[in-house]
């Protein structure tokens, strides 16, 4: 684990699950047609229960950027912010990147969140690079916490020391830091 103080908000970088840490709400890397389908989003379905699915049926869908928050239903979370990213390289990947974890940021200030976690966005099956995904979620977040903010932690949940590895790699440069 790696904590740092952002403008007195707590940033960590963990290993695990994110779909068993007990936190108030986690973001998750949607489809624009918000169906939960397989991977992480399968793992969802199947340990959080159907009503997570029927709530984002009933908001339909979302663009690039654009988040829906449901209820975790049988997951410890309170709630899940699906956020809808760019995919496999397409054209200004970083830009949409930035707008997707800034929408979840502004989704979670929206609904007064206090404490919410990421996983690495959209490196999986969306294509997204592990070293883009690191500076672009580490720089917004740190930016969003050095403005104000509701939240009071912000967790980045890591599966593996493949993903650890370029986040830690930006995290030295991010407020004031302690290793575990």
């Amino acid at each position: 684990m790696m904590e740092s103080s952002v403008n007195g908000k707590r940033l960590k970088l963990v290993k695990g699950d994110i779909t068993a840490l007990d936190v108030e709400a986690f973001v998750f890397y949607a489809r624009p047609d918000l169906k939960l389908g397989t991977g992480f989003g399968g793992a969802i379905a199947q340990r959080g229960g159907g009503t997570i699915q029927e709530e984002l049926d009933r908001a339909g869908g979302a663009e690039t950027g654009g988040c829906v928050i449901t209820g975790a239903g049988n997951l410890k979370a309170k709630y899940i912010i699906h956020a809808v990213g760019p995919k496999h390289h397409e054209a200004d990947e970083e830009q949409k990147l930035r707008r997707t974890i800034q929408g979840a940021l502004q989704a979670a200030k929206g609904k007064g969140i206090r404490q919410i976690a990421f996983p690495a966005m959209g490196v999986g099956f969306y294509g997204v690079s592990l070293p883009l995904c690191g500076k672009v979620m580490l720089d917004e977040i740190s930016r969003h916490l050095q403005n104000g903010t509701t939240l009071d932690e912000v967790i980045i949940c890591l599966l593996d020391n493949r993903e650890m590895k370029p986040f830690s790699e930006y995290f030295g440069s991010i407020g004031k830091g302690k290793n575990d």
